[in-house]
């Protein structure tokens, strides 16, 4: 059951309990009480809203920085990434593998922000030995939503 309530809240997060117990097969209470176990054994982290900024309204900045790090003896990349992922500005830190060893995001509202943070604070940490920062232009998908805004015509043309 918890596989499969984790799946739905994965996709939805605002599913109501009462139909996701519907689908499930179990009692509303046994769906809550699971909800509250993972998110007390830490399972469940969060439950973040997915926004379409430019559908908004508003001009938004997202970096991915590959950051290429010399490990600590006994710690690895771990305390490098803690030093980072504390940034408010970071949205998130991975330990990845190929040409870098940390895949940050971080949101601003300027590539001058953005760069300024790179620069300026993520550059100068200890074990820092180079970034390289993207900027992502334009989301056609993010978790698993498409985020085109683009209407699509679907009347059928008649020929004069």
């Amino acid at each position: 059951m918890r596989e499969r309530i984790l799946h739905y809240l994965e996709k939805n997060s605002r599913v109501d309990l009462k139909d996701l117990a519907v689908m499930l097969d179990v009692s509303e209470t046994d769906i809550v009480n699971e909800i509250a176990k993972m998110e007390q054994e830490n399972i469940i982290c969060g439950y973040p809203t997915l926004i379409n900024w430019e559908n908004a309204g508003y001009e938004k900045v997202t970096a991915l920085i590959e950051v290429r790090v010399t490990p600590q003896r006994d710690k690895g990349f771990d305390n490098v990434a803690e030093q980072i992922y504390k940034y408010p500005e970071v949205d998130a830190v991975f330990l990845i593998s190929g040409g870098f060893d940390l895949l940050v995001t971080i949101d601003g509202e300027t590539l001058r922000e953005v760069s300024s943070f790179v620069t300026n604070k993520l550059s100068t940490i200890e074990g820092v030995i180079n970034t390289k920062t993207n900027f992502i232009l334009k989301k056609y998908k993010d978790h698993g939503n498409v985020m085109d805004n683009s209407k699509k015509d679907e009347r059928i043309q008649v020929a004069p």
